[in-house]
């Protein structure tokens, strides 16, 4: 089995139905399997995969594990020597599939790549990033990654033209070598659903493995998916993965300094936008709304303690 694609659902019906067809689609010799891991959707998603996707593995989990979570329980059982991680929201693109298994033959010592991926525009979205430091996040608070050549965490002044490596792949489209993971182990659950990625890629560096962006064409990520779902709860959960990968990459006073350098920034753009709403200034109001509600639940972003149920391999 050459490659083995993981795509996490939750209540994506319409978007994981056209991301099957894309990567049936773009296959091409490939012996593969597609794997769909359903975190209990509610809206006929299982359904509608066993009915039009009849070669499709389906795994229905029964409750919501969050995407480390969801994962890894395909990826206990995927029998590909080269394993990708895909969102619903997105769609494969001529021979990326096959190409980027090439790729992985011919560069032994990548553990994860990323291949170039796209907005729903057709313009490249930054993928691939450095590690989310404290400094990055300082940066991004006061508005100076806002200029490419200043923006060394998203490198969104590099047009992803070349190959590079990098220090974070997005796990929207993510390419790993099986004997990689199989030495780092399986995604950390007690990320729920921010930071696993990073936190897996981290991982896979410090056990020595390269992780590479290739300029492989394409994969449109339309950004539509579970995430659009979570209103401001979206910002929460960031916080809480962020916050969580300092306390357990760092410390606990890499983790303070990262929650009050987000909240800072949270509260600062409440702020923003509140004032700018006073103006009359059409979207203010809604971003105000929604910042504030950051603001008013980021106690719950302040990490919990580690789960006890964790697998020994993603134990930190």
């Amino acid at each position: 089995m050459e490659l083995s694609v993981v795509i996490v659902n939750w209540n994506t019906i319409d978007l994981l139905r056209d991301c099957l067809r894309s990567v049936l689609a773009g296959l091409g010799g490939l012996e593969a399997e597609i794997l769909v891991v359903d975190n209990a959707s509610a809206d006929g998603s299982p359904d509608m995969v066993r009915e039009e996707f009849p070669t499709v593995r389906l795994i229905e989990t029964g409750r919501n594990l969050g995407f480390a979570g969801g994962n890894n329980v395909a990826l206990r059982i995927a029998r590909g020597r080269h394993i990708m991680l895909l969102n619903t929201d997105t769609l494969v693109h001529g021979d990326v599939l096959p190409e980027a298994v090439a790729w992985l033959d011919s560069h032994p010592s990548v553990g994860v790549m990323g291949p170039r991926v796209l907005n729903a525009d057709g313009s490249i979205q930054p993928s691939s990033s450095a590690f989310p430091s404290l400094r990055h996040l300082a940066m991004q608070t006061l508005g100076l990654t806002r200029v490419a050549r200043l923006d060394g965490y998203r490198m969104t002044g590099w047009d992803r033209a070349t190959e590079r490596r990098v220090d974070v792949i997005s796990g929207a489209a993510m390419f790993v070598r099986r004997a990689a993971m199989e030495e780092v182990g399986l995604l950390d659950e007690a990320f729920f659903f921010y930071g696993e990625e990073t936190d897996w890629c981290h991982r896979f560096a410090r056990a020595g493995w390269e992780l590479v962006f290739a300029p492989i064409p394409e994969i449109t990520h339309y950004g539509k998916g579970t995430a659009s779902k979570l209103d401001h709860r979206r910002d929460v959960l960031m916080t809480e993965g962020t916050t969580r990968l300092h306390r357990k990459h760092g410390g606990l006073a890499a983790a303070i300094a990262c929650f009050t350098i987000l909240a800072a920034h949270n509260a600062s753009r409440a702020v923003l936008w509140s004032a700018v709403s006073l103006l009359g200034r059409p979207g203010a109001r809604a971003r105000a709304r929604h910042f504030l509600a950051v603001v008013a639940d980021l106690p719950k972003a302040w990490p919990k303690a580690w789960p006890t149920a964790l697998p020994q391999e993603a134990r930190p």
